[in-house]
């Protein structure tokens, strides 16, 4: 099976197990079940996923990917604001159909995982994984490596703050009529949250002249 192949089974099997688990409870569900909705075999679905609260996981960490993409497209001669601002006008940036289902599954998975500790678990390790992701993005602003010290410190509180804001805007949007709104009109909150929790060292627009690789022209 291509690696493409593969994840395309693993987010079928989680968006199926999203809907049962929302339906009928993490405890109601069972890998029986999931087979079933997906249309593959039991064996299948333990082969992709090490439990049946794991199957969670795709749909979960796509809810936040969206936030992590815009990110890691965030070029250093502009500040969060600005490059939120162009990212709004970014032609094909606004979510279509499927997505927006998937990013209303993902809302009610961090809902859900409130109450159902083994999905806390499975949402805690997607975050572990966002932590890692900002790492990078973090170091490339201020010219160093993901391991340096104040990189590690500033992806972990921003992780955090990233973590708390999607959980408050999944609490109002599950109850909404569309929670495939998830993340809309956040990205001023998303902005400030960055620079308050790396207390203002990551945010602005970074002078990258002269730092190798990272370099470029200023005009």
């Amino acid at each position: 099976m291509s690696e493409r192949r593969r994840r395309r089974l693993r987010l079928e099997i989680s968006r199926e197990a999203a809907r049962l688990f929302w339906a009928q409870g993490v405890e109601g569900t069972s890998g029986d079940q999931i087979a079933a909705a997906v249309g593959v075999s039991t064996r299948t679905i333990w082969r992709h996923f090490r439990n049946k609260e794991s199957c969670a996981e795709p749909i979960v960490a796509r809810g936040v990917e969206r936030e992590l993409a815009a990110l890691r497209r965030w070029p250093p001669h502009r500040s969060l604001e600005e490059h939120f601002a162009a990212e709004a006008g970014r032609p094909g940036g606004e979510m279509g159909p499927l997505e927006r289902a998937d990013a209303g599954l993902g809302v009610r998975m961090m809902r859900l995982a409130e109450t159902e500790p083994a999905l806390r678990t499975t949402w805690l390790m997607v975050c572990g994984q966002v932590e890692r992701d900002l790492a990078g993005i973090i170091a490339t602003r201020l010219g160093t490596g993901p391991d340096d010290l104040e990189v590690r410190l500033h992806a972990a509180a921003v992780a955090a703050a990233l973590r708390v804001l999607n959980e408050a805007a999944g609490a109002g949007l599950v109850e909404s009529a569309d929670p495939g709104r998830a993340g809309e009109g956040s990205a001023a909150l998303i902005a400030d949250a960055v620079r308050t929790a790396t207390g203002g060292a990551v945010g602005d627009p970074v002078p990258l002249v002269g730092r190798g690789a990272l370099a470029f022209p200023v005009t």
